[in-house]
């Protein structure tokens, strides 16, 4: 089974990844925001997609995703996993530096082409559980043992709430999230996780809380790029260590 990689902010290159083969990624949906990397991360073969583009220069409103993970399926990925760097809502969440493996998701994002149906194909898939739940524990399982003693916590399971972007959100639509059920805040989880689902990929995702959400905490962009930064070596040995595990 080949498995893609596709990440966003604070992993626009990797360059722990020993690059074998590079494809453009041109789809009928348009072309994807970078090429398709194959190669290894950590001994490991992986398909990696820089969702953002390289040099982060799409915004999150902007990034083509059907293209993306069309790209990752031609390129031979049957499986996704997703790379988030999130807000935190709920108090079990807000400590910087948190890995939340979320099991589902709320869709606040608007005008983004969101479906592969077309005319005469309309596609309606079930989305109940739009998180594979085997992937979800062989990346909480991973992750603990990748953290050790003292690490920020790994918490399984937790609702995401995709949010329009790129501005960070108001205290007030923060507390309308967590009313939903939300845990926490992101910009790039739909439609990519939906896009998966239709065409039968199983998906599933990782978050680095970076931040506390508006009204929990003070944000500040200069610590949010630090713990960014700072949990980019864990997440990329945690998806080492998970890959070889997914069958």
């Amino acid at each position: 089974m080949t498995i893609g990689i596709i990440a966003g902010s604070g992993f626009d290159r990797l360059d722990e990844l020993e690059v074998l083969h590079e494809t453009h990624g041109t789809t009928p949906w348009g072309r994807a925001s970078a090429p398709v990397q194959q190669g290894r991360l950590h001994g490991q073969p992986v398909l990696f997609l820089s969702r953002h583009g390289v040099g982060h220069a799409l915004a999150p409103h902007e990034i083509n995703y059907r293209a993306n993970v069309a790209a990752l399926r031609d390129a031979g990925a049957s499986a996704l996993l997703g790379v988030y760097t999130v807000g935190g809502i709920t108090a079990g969440v807000l400590e910087p530096g948190t890995l939340v493996v979320p099991h589902q998701i709320v869709d606040y994002t608007w005008g983004r082409e969101h479906t592969y149906s077309q005319p005469g194909d309309v596609l309606h898939v079930d989305f109940s559980e739009p998180f594979d739940g085997p992937l979800r524990e062989v990346l909480v399982t991973a992750a603990r043992e990748e953290g050790g003693a003292g690490a920020p916590p790994v918490v399984d399971g937790g609702v995401y709430g995709a949010s329009q972007g790129p501005r960070l959100e108001t205290a007030a639509e923060i507390d309308r999230m967590e009313r939903d059920g939300c845990d926490v805040v992101g910009m790039t989880g739909m439609p990519e996780v939906s896009l998966a689902r239709e065409l039968g990929m199983r998906i599933a995702g990782i978050c680095l809380v970076v931040n506390p959400a508006a009204g929990r905490g003070v944000i500040s962009m200069d610590e949010i790029r630090e713990t960014a930064a700072a949990g980019r070596a864990r997440i990329l040995a945690t998806l080492a260590r998970a890959v070889p595990r997914i069958s």
